[in-house]
C-alpha cells in the first residue's frame, strides 16, 4: 500500500507534518479530516532506494491495453454482466502479464467489498489519477457504465494524439540520428585521412582555407582527446536528464519548448485538447471544481500549463470564475476562456469543453499533417548542406594544390 508524506492544521491551527499509509491519496485526505485534521498538502512519499523494484523488461501496461480494456469493461457493464465477472473475463483474456496478474487482483478486492475506484487505486503505476478519480465519481453516482464510456473515449483521444506526436517525430529523430552518426564518422576516420593527403601535396607550410582549417582543428580535438567527446556527450544528456526531474528545470523547459517555432504550437494545442477533454469528463462525472483542476494540471503534460491551472484553482477557490483566471494566463488562446465563461453562465461547461477539445485536437492533426510534409525536406536540405560543407572545405584545396603540382 502506497504511503504519503502530508502537511496539515490540527484543531488549535498548529502546522504538523507527518506520514500515513492509505490506499490513495483521497483516501489519506479522508482519513486527516476524520482526525480533525485540515491538509494543506498531501503528496506520494518517495521511495528510498532499497525500497525500489526493479522493473520486468517487456512487462510493462501500455495505453493500447488500457484503452482495450476500459472499452471492453464499458461494453460489458451496460450489458449488464456483473463487475467481477467481467473483470475475470478480461483479465483472462489479456494477453499482458502485468494486466492480468493487476485485474486478478482488482477482481479479488471488489469480492471482498471493496470498491472499484479504491482497486484500481492499488495499481497507480497501471491506472492513472484521472481513471480512478472517474472511476470513483461513476460509483458514487451510480453511473459507472456511462463513465466508463467516457473514459474510453477519452483514453482513445489521449492514445490517438500521442500515435500521432510520435509518427510526427520519429523521422527528424532518425535523420536527425543519422546526421550526428554521419558528421563523427567523418571527423574521426575521413578528415584525418584527408588532412594527410592535403599536406602531402602541399607541405606543412601549405596555405589552407579557413574552413579547411576550422574542420582540420575540429577533427584532431576529436581524434586526440576523443575521451573527453564522449565524457561531455555523455554528461550533457544525463545533466539534461536530470535537469528535467527537477521542479525548476521541468518548468522551464515545459516553458522554453512552447516558444520554439513549428513546434511550439503543436505542444500548445496538444495541452489544450488535454486539458477540454480531461476538465469535461472529470467534471461531467461529478468530481469537484478544485479537485478536477489539480488532476487535469497533472493530466496535460507540461508545467507551465499545471502552474496557470494551479492558480487557476486558488483563484476559484477564493469565488472567482476559472475563465477569468485563464484569460490572464497568456498560455490559453482566448477562445478557451470565451467559450469557457459562457459555459459558466449556461451551466454547460462539460459540453463546452467538449467542442474545445474536439476543436483543438482536429488542429493538432492538421498542425502534424503540415509540419511532416514540411520536416522531410528541411531535414534533407539540413544534412545536404553539412555534407557539402565538408565536401566543400576538403575538395576545394585538393583541386587548389593538384593545379599547383
Amino acid at each position: 500500500m502506497p504511503e504519503f508524506s502530508y502537511i496539515a492544521l490540527d484543531k488549535s491551527g498548529n502546522t504538523v507534518k507527518g506520514n500515513l499509509t492509505s490506499e490513495s491519496r483521497s483516501s489519506a485526505i479522508k482519513l486527516l479530516t476524520s482526525q480533525s485534521k485540515r491538509p494543506i498538502a498531501v503528496s506520494l512519499k518517495k521511495k528510498s532506494l532499497s525500497d525500489i523494484e526493479l522493473p520486468t523488461f517487456g512487462a510493462g501496461v501500455k495505453s493500447t491495453d488500457i484503452v482495450i480494456f476500459t472499452r471492453q469493461l464499458s461494453t460489458m457493464v451496460s450489458a449488464g454482466v456483473p463487475l467481477v465477472r467481467a473483470i475475470n473475463t478480461l483479465g483472462d483474456q489479456s494477453e499482458n502479464k502485468t494486466m492480468k496478474t493487476a485485474l486478478k487482483d482488482i477482481s479479488k478486492n471488489v469480492q471482498a467489498g471493496t470498491t472499484l475506484g479504491e482497486s484500481l487505486a492499488k495499481h497507480p503505476r497501471i491506472f492513472s489519477d484521472i481513471y480512478i478519480n472517474m472511476v470513483k465519481a461513476g460509483e458514487a453516482g451510480g453511473i459507472l457504465d456511462d463513465i466508463l464510456k467516457r473514459l474510453a473515449i477519452q483514453q482513445e483521444k489521449n492514445d490517438s494524439i500521442r500515435k500521432k506526436v510520435k509518427s510526427a517525430m520519429t523521422y527528424p529523430v532518425v535523420l536527425l540520428v543519422i546526421t550526428v552518426l554521419a558528421f563523427f564518422g567523418l571527423m574521426f576516420f575521413v578528415i584525418p585521412k584527408i588532412g594527410d593527403i592535403l599536406f602531402d601535396l602541399g607541405g606543412p607550410d601549405a596555405e589552407l582555407p579557413v574552413i579547411t582549417q576550422i574542420m582540420l582543428q575540429i577533427s584532431d580535438f576529436m581524434v586526440g582527446y576523443w575521451y573527453i567527446v564522449i565524457a561531455g556527450i555523455f554528461a550533457f544528456v544525463f545533466g539534461f536528464r536530470f535537469l528535467i526531474k527537477t521542479k525548476k528545470g521541468r518548468y522551464l523547459f515545459h516553458t522554453l519548448i512552447l516558444k520554439v517555432p513549428a513546434v511550439g504550437p503543436i505542444i500548445k494545442k496538444v495541452a489544450v485538447a488535454r486539458f477540454a477533454r480531461t476538465f469535461s469528463s472529470l467534471l461531467g462525472a461529478g468530481v469537484s471544481v478544485l479537485e478536477t483542476l489539480r488532476v487535469t494540471g497533472n493530466a496535460v503534460g507540461n508545467d507551465a500549463f499545471k502552474e496557470e491551472l494551479i492558480k487557476g484553482a486558488e483563484h476559484v477557490k477564493a469565488g472567482g470564475q476559472l475563465s477569468d483566471a485563464l484569460s490572464k494566463s497568456g498560455l490559453f488562446p482566448n477562445i478557451v476562456p470565451q467559450m469557457l465563461a459562457v459555459g459558466e453562465e449556461t451551466g454547460e461547461t462539460s459540453k463546452i469543453l467538449i467542442k474545445i477539445a474536439d476543436f483543438y485536437e482536429e488542429e493538432v492533426d492538421a498542425s502534424i499533417a503540415s509540419i511532416s510534409s514540411i520536416i522531410e525536406p528541411v531535414m534533407i536540405v539540413f544534412m545536404g548542406g553539412m555534407v557539402g560543407l565538408i565536401a566543400v572545405s576538403v575538395m576545394g584545396p585538393i583541386a587548389s594544390l593538384s593545379q599547383n603540382i
